[in-house]
């Protein structure tokens, strides 16, 4: 097999294995439809409100999981380039969001980024999550702390641009910086909800009060 073939075949299973859905199947195992309810997602965050708490805990461990393996596989099995490590990595966030066992509707891509990003970069990800669990703690608005997490990672996989390591990461920070606007460019409802005040909260102890109907 040559290298092409090695390098096409770690991107092709990467997409495959990014593309289960988790959260559809979780939901189908506790007799729900998770396309038919709530915000009709298949990601976490809408298990989270429709299945359950637990469920929707465990679909976004398997997300991120899903993100994180195969790119931390091909960090330290796959031959070929330096980039095929991300290379797997995004291909993984694209097949959540783009799943083809469910005509390539899928979720937002932040649990399975975070693990393809943990794989990646992750001291520069163990920061990003403290940031989005500030947020969340303190607004209760999981998509404003995915967001918040985003921008930063935006910003701040330039930093080794401007340090030492120079346009060696290149590759990385633009494919990085993609990833995250469309992560926040998924979640352009809830960010017209949040400014409109009518974004769903969640509280993970207790029920707490919810002001609108579920966001996706």
């Amino acid at each position: 097999m040559n290298s092409e073939t090695v390098v096409a075949s770690w991107i092709v299973i990467a997409y495959l294995v990014g593309g289960i859905p988790f959260g559809f199947l979780i939901g189908k195992l506790r007799g729900i439809d998770v396309r038919t309810v709530g915000s009709k997602n298949i990601g976490a965050t809408n298990v989270f409100r429709t299945v359950g708490k637990k469920w929707g805990l465990v679909a976004f461990l398997l997300d991120v999981l899903k993100g994180a393996v195969p790119t931390i596989l091909a960090r330290r099995l796959a031959p070929g380039p330096e980039w095929l490590p991300l290379a797997v990595g995004v291909a993984c966030v694209l097949g959540h969001m783009l799943t083809p066992y469910m005509k390539f509707k899928g979720g937002k891509g932040v649990a399975t980024a975070f693990g393809m990003l943990i794989g990646l970069i992750p001291a520069m990800v163990g920061v990003a999550f403290l940031l989005f669990a500030v947020v969340f703690a303190l607004s209760h608005y999981i998509s404003l702390g995915s967001c918040s997490a985003a921008v930063f990672l935006m910003a701040a996989i330039w930093l080794p641009v401007l340090g030492s390591k120079g346009a060696e990461d290149m590759p990385q920070c633009i494919l990085v910086t993609l990833l995250a606007a469309f992560v926040v460019f998924k979640h352009r409802s809830n960010i017209v909800r949040l400014a409109k005040g009518t974004e769903n909260k969640i509280y993970l102890f207790g029920k707490g009060k919810t002001d609108a109907p579920p966001a996706s």
